[in-house]
């Protein structure tokens, strides 16, 4: 592809972007409200550039079928993050405080656990509770291993602040586990 075709689809792009934009983001607020339909928006133009030259001539009704399908795969994330959260919620109501440091440190993390971004939760999760060594875990997460040990470092360093703040704990609890999440 040459460059005039290159500026030809740029161009094509952005009248049929300009055309459709304020329709696809209508469709996106009646569907999941004001507030979310920018990004929705802007995954699905990102779906038409990445597959422009597989768009009908039509490309309305394609780009709201686009649209639906983010809009699904984010309720479909949703719900997963929201299952977790819940599990690690009631793994922490079942817990009892006055019982060996051991629980009450590990209610202290499953708590500092729901407090931290889903990234971090998974490449902890990933090395402490599936047991995967840091080049599987880069694999499953696609990055290389330094990448991996760096989330991995950031992402324990995060859970002992959260720790800190919810319980007082965070080192000792973190430190409880440490050996674990090497």
């Amino acid at each position: 592809m040459d460059d005039d075709d290159v500026d030809e689809d740029k161009e094509r792009f952005a009248a049929m972007y300009d055309a459709c934009r304020m329709r696809v983001w209508a469709y996106a607020v009646s569907r999941v409200g004001a507030q979310a339909a920018d990004e929705v928006v802007s995954e699905t133009f990102m779906v038409a550039w990445r597959r422009f030259a597989e768009m009908p001539a039509a490309s309305l009704p394609w780009l709201l079928g686009v649209a639906r399908n983010v809009i699904r795969d984010s309720a479909r994330a949703q719900v997963r993050r929201d299952s977790l959260a819940a599990e690690l919620r009631r793994w922490t109501e079942e817990a009892t405080a006055d019982v060996a440091d051991g629980v009450v440190d590990r209610l202290t993390l499953l708590r500092a656990l729901t407090e931290l971004s889903d990234a971090d939760r998974e490449v902890l999760t990933l090395i402490a509770w599936q047991g995967l060594a840091p080049r599987e875990a880069a694999r499953v997460l696609g990055c290389t291993t330094p990448a991996l040990r760096v989330r991995l470092h950031r992402a324990r360093k995060r859970l002992a602040e959260a720790a800190q703040t919810s319980s007082g704990r965070g080192r000792r609890a973190v430190d409880s586990i440490e050996m674990g999440l090497s």
